[in-house]
């Protein structure tokens, strides 16, 4: 589904600041990429969202029909609350519309969400269960992580999204039932890479069934190294060097 669009403002507007515009959309670019590089996304089915530093209010989805391989910059549509265009043009995923915008009305300590249905992710998502600390980079999520249990699959409307923000809460991640993973960050890099993070372990309790969780307090000390200043910076670029060639 899509959400209609209304017309756009330049956006070249002299009262905006292109330079942190510019780096943020260059990442959401190369978080989109990243999703397409782990064979994600190639039905239109995920979405990355980026607070716009400017309009704190607006945030920024891909146009809808943009392989997500060959996203640029230029294929972003900037949105208000009310989910009118405020620049850019094209319409965008409705259901990502309904999903992102409570969620950063919600907390605006987060620029950034993101959500795509996954190999591991989604099935896992099926057997209605956290994660637990049963790996290295489970333990990132240790404490930080709930599950949405609600059969509402297809998000219709901006309630179905306020539910998944209410069960968020302060949270960085979280398992949609039935659904997928959704991730939140206070950079699009931050978003993108704990997301990729989250696949991996859900993959990993897949295949471990009999796995035996670390403590909570070897949890605590691995989280605490693995949430360092600069972590999740350091993971996105290693990400983006690996997976983007141009």
């Amino acid at each position: 589904m899509r959400h209609p669009i209304t017309p756009a403002v330049r956006r070249d507007s002299p009262e905006l600041h292109m330079d942190s515009r510019e780096k943020l959309l260059e990442e959401l670019r190369n978080g989109y990429r990243i999703f397409a590089a782990h064979g994600w996304g190639d039905l239109g089915d995920g979405h990355i969202s980026a607070r716009d530093p400017d309009r704190t209010d607006c945030f920024w989805l891909l146009r809808y029909g943009v392989p997500f391989a060959e996203v640029e910059t230029s294929d972003f549509v900037l949105l208000n609350a009310d989910g009118r265009t405020v620049e850019g043009s094209g319409d965008v995923n409705q259901a990502g519309f309904f999903i992102h915008q409570p969620l950063l009305a919600a907390r605006r300590d987060i620029v950034s969400a993101a959500h795509t249905h996954t190999q591991w992710g989604t099935p896992f998502s099926a057997e209605v269960r956290n994660v637990e600390p049963i790996t290295q980079e489970a333990c990132l999520f240790f404490e930080d992580c709930v599950v949405f249990d609600d059969e509402e699959v297809q998000i219709q409307s901006l309630d179905g999204g306020s539910r998944i923000a209410q069960s968020l809460g302060r949270n960085g991640a979280i398992v949609l039932r039935n659904h997928g993973l959704l991730t939140v960050g206070t950079t699009v890099a931050q978003s993108v890479s704990r997301f990729v993070m989250l696949e991996r372990v859900a993959e990993a309790h897949l295949k471990a069934r009999n796995a035996k969780p670390i403590s909570g307090e070897s949890a605590r000390r691995a989280k605490q190294d693995l949430t360092r200043e600069g972590a999740d910076r350091s993971a996105f670029e290693f990400l983006v060097n690996h997976h983007i060639k141009d």
